[in-house]
């Protein structure tokens, strides 16, 4: 306490009650805002402790090659990785205990990689892919015989997806090989928190669920429009408030102006910069595609002072400690009330300072979703979060991972594996199956030698004897995929990051593009490497990344559905009620209680359906699939389709009647599954996925060191023909299972579209015929004008044609 006191800081109740926990041996799950103390309220419980077990005069050890492991802190970036190794050194270094903290990540350094590996290290800070690592070797066992406990930062991060499945099978083997270590997550504000307690502890039901008592106060403060502005419809990045942002980060010490795709941040910063005043090294990009030297970089000029303001994409939502950034902007709308509080958080990130952010909007019905989500949010509502379940991919990952790490007996390792969340429901069929096809591939690629990986001995002992099966295997450990990553490096210099080879691929030398806030000029193309220059134009396209979009949460659009039709007491609620006067004057207004639908004439005869779930864009991808099925045997025609978050619209090319109980026709939930099936090109769907099982699965096999970087054609190819092969002659492989199983899960979300469905059919219909478009279904109808062949610029077009609409309306 006394460490406490000199920091002019008193403990939180909730600390104090963790460090009871952590005495006890309990293990649980701490819930608190970012910047509220909840490392020191992690770590405490060890340090006290370390600070007993000290000796008045030191001993020394009977080996100094002995391992000293302690703690494992999981963490889900690398970037966080060492801002938290820093956090937990300082306090060890002032109360004298002498322990070392080393990180074992992708970013780590030879010294502290052979640290971890040699277990001399009190303090490890990992992420999920590491721990992976290091139980593939045998004498890591011996490593963590020691272990007093392991600490899961952000939780809520690995909740819902594989790497979070990955963490769960190593976490149950580090109960066997320690179980007297106490677990406990961290975790930010879920809607199913007593879901993700049990996920991180299976073996702990109803573990204690410890809340910070007292919640950081969050303001949400939106830019909104002057008297006589108008804001954009669609097709818009926001870049007509920058002069409001630049005024923003010129009053504040530090900014993190984030956005919601790394081609939004790339083209933000080139905007900022274009008008910065201050030196150019002030002003700094930071996502995911850049070199790690540019991330530390940016990282470290938020801390000491030397960074002004960073455009930034989810890389920084999680929390890395910046006590400096007093601003936050959010560009666009954040999809989520989950992702806006982890954003807020980012600003005066101390404890008991408030977090605000400053929403910009991109159009004028993000001003509803702000509305919305701090309505949301001051209610306490936030989304959940589903961990996945048979990750079959992974499991089998795992399974090599321990044959390589000395080797499992499948009775005893399946006890281990149905100790888990993900895998609790597995059955003694799929556990077969994931056996046959880590020693031989499974029945159709039995005869490969590729495919056998893992030997079993004499006394049922799996191992691994192959060496190079051992190289490749710890060189792919992981669930992260990435399509065709081209690394972009100076002709005489740096790596700068990488984009997607697609994008790449388009170019010619001397094309141009803007990446890594720079604007290059392509060289020439080596393998997978793209070497570049620096060019002197700043016009120059930006590379657009798969999967870039943000979908918009069902629950934030469940909230924004009731904004547009409650009351306007909130400014962005205000300064929108013009346009949904004018909503209301050409159409309806949709509400909670109802489902809004507009029949709309098209040029040269057809019709435009357009329809409102307010469900988000993954699931209208599925619903619009499925209505434009349904109404084709209704009524033969040929459909178009576009979605957005708030809805789709059916373009049918020949003029059809609509009526309600043709629309009740559609939207029914019944035989969803099978219908699903017809009218989506699901083989195809299939097939894709099946890429990623497969790299996750082991059988897509990685470039070894030196050898040439396999395309992603290359990589397409190769599991397209094992998808074609275990098809034909073994359909009842269990990834081919999976591929489908997750197109339905992961990329459909089926169990929302579902839900969606059955809203729809408990609510009154309200069908309107407008004249022509309305401010709901002018974005809808833009998106499908996106594919259409023109000389001019998309969002050119857009912004004329809603003048055009604009003045029809009056």
């Amino acid at each position: 306490m006394r460490w406490f006191a000199d920091q002019g800081w008193t403990p939180a109740p909730f600390q104090r009650e963790l460090w009871r926990h952590w005495a006890r041996g309990t293990s649980g799950l701490l819930v608190t805002p970012t910047g509220s103390g909840k490392t020191l309220a992690a770590f405490g419980g060890l340090l006290i402790e370390g600070l007993r077990e000290r000796t008045p005069a030191p001993v020394p050890a009977a080996d100094p090659r002995a391992p000293r492991l302690r703690l494992l802190w999981v963490t889900p970036l690398r970037a966080l990785a060492t801002d938290t190794a820093q956090a937990l050194q300082r306090p060890i270094d002032a109360l004298g205990l002498g322990w070392t903290v080393a990180r074992r990540t992708g970013d780590a350094g030879s010294r502290e990689r052979r640290l971890a590996r040699e277990g001399l290290a009190e303090v490890l800070v990992i992420t999920p892919e590491s721990l992976a690592l290091l139980l593939s070797y045998p004498d890591t066992a011996a490593r963590f015989a020691g272990l007093r406990g392991v600490v899961v930062d952000e939780w809520h991060e690995l909740l819902g997806n594989k790497r979070g499945v990955l963490l769960q099978l190593g976490l149950a083997r580090l109960r066997a090989l320690a179980p007297a270590a106490v677990t406990w997550g961290l975790s930010a504000t879920l809607g199913n928190l007593d879901e993700a307690r049990d996920v991180l502890l299976p073996h702990r039901p109803g573990a204690p669920i410890v809340r910070s008592a007292r919640q950081r106060p969050i303001a949400l403060k939106t830019l909104l429009p002057e008297a006589g502005e108008r804001f954009p419809w669609a097709g818009h990045l926001g870049l007509s408030q920058l002069g409001r942002v630049v005024a923003l980060i010129a009053q504040a010490r530090s900014a993190i102006v984030f956005t919601n795709t790394r081609a939004q941040a790339e083209l933000w910063h080139r905007a900022l910069a274009s008008i910065w005043l201050e030196a150019p090294q002030t002003l700094a990009l930071h996502h995911g595609s850049l070199d790690v030297g540019l991330r530390a970089a940016a990282e470290q000029g938020l801390r000491d002072g030397s960074v002004r303001c960073v455009v930034a994409t989810s890389s920084l939502d999680l929390g890395v400690d910046f006590p400096s950034v007093d601003l936050v902007l959010q560009i666009g709308s954040p999809k989520g009330m989950a992702r806006l509080l982890q954003r807020a958080g980012r600003a005066n990130h101390r404890p008991g300072a408030p977090g605000t952010v400053h929403c910009v909007p991109t159009h004028v019905l993000e001003l509803a979703e702000y509305a919305a989500a701090r309505q949301a949010i001051a209610e306490g509502r936030i989304e959940p979060r589903r961990p996945p379940r048979l990750s079959l991919d992974v499991l089998a990952q795992h399974c090599v991972t321990l044959a390589l790490g000395g080797g499992f007996r499948a009775d005893e390792l399946l006890a281990e594996v149905r100790g888990t969340h993900a895998f609790a429901g597995l059955s003694a069929v799929q556990w077969e199956a994931v056996l046959a096809f880590i020693e031989r591939g499974g029945q159709a690629l039995e005869n490969y030698p590729d495919f056998h990986r893992v030997v079993v001995d004499g006394q049922g002992l799996y191992g691994v004897s192959d060496r190079r099966v051992a190289l490749r295997h710890r060189l792919s450990i992981g669930t992260i995929t990435a399509d065709g990553a081209v690394e972009v490096r100076y002709l005489r210099g740096a790596a700068l990051g990488s984009v997607e080879e697609g994008f790449i691929s388009r170019l010619r030398p001397r094309d141009r593009f803007q990446f890594a806030g720079r604007t290059l000029e392509l060289v020439a193309v080596d393998g997978m490497t793209a070497y570049v220059r620096k060019a002197a134009s700043p016009s120059a396209s930006v590379p657009r990344w798969q999967g870039g979009r943000m979908p918009l949460s069902t629950e934030l659009g469940m909230a924004v559905e009731a904004a547009l039709a409650g009351p306007r007491d909130a400014p962005e609620m205000r300064a929108l009620a013009p346009l949904l006067d004018l909503q209301a004057r050409a159409s309806a207004l949709p509400t909670a209680g109802t489902l809004l639908v507009e029949s709309v004439p098209a040029r040269g005869g057809g019709g435009l359906l357009f329809i409102y779930p307010f469900a988000g864009r993954s699931v209208h991808e599925g619903m619009a699939a499925l209505c434009a099925l349904r109404w084709g045997r209704a009524s033969p025609n040929t459909f178009l389709y576009a979605v957005n978050d708030y809805g789709f619209v059916l373009d049918a090319q020949r003029r059809a009647p609509v009526d309600e109980a043709l629309l009740r026709q559609l939207l029914t939930p019944e035989a969803l599954m099978d219908d699903l099936r017809e009218a989506l090109n699901l083989s195809e769907m299939a097939r894709r996925q099946f890429r990623e099982i497969a790299r996750v699965a082991g059988l897509l096999t990685p470039s070894l060191p030196g050898g040439t970087p396999r395309s992603l054609r290359q990589l397409q190819a190769s599991s397209g023909l094992l998808f074609d092969v275990l098809r034909r002659h073994d359909p009842g492989h269990v990834l081919l299972a999976q591929a489908e199983r997750e197109v339905f899960e992961a990329q459909m979300d089926v169990q929302a579209l579902a839900a969606a469905l059955q809203r729809g059919a408990a609510r009154r219909l309200v069908l309107q015929a407008p004249r022509t478009l309305t401010p709901l279904s002018f974005p809808l109808w833009a998106e499908t004008t996106r594919g259409e062949l023109s000389t001019e610029d998309w969002s050119a077009r857009v912004r004329r044609a809603a003048e055009q609409l604009q003045k029809r309306h009056g």
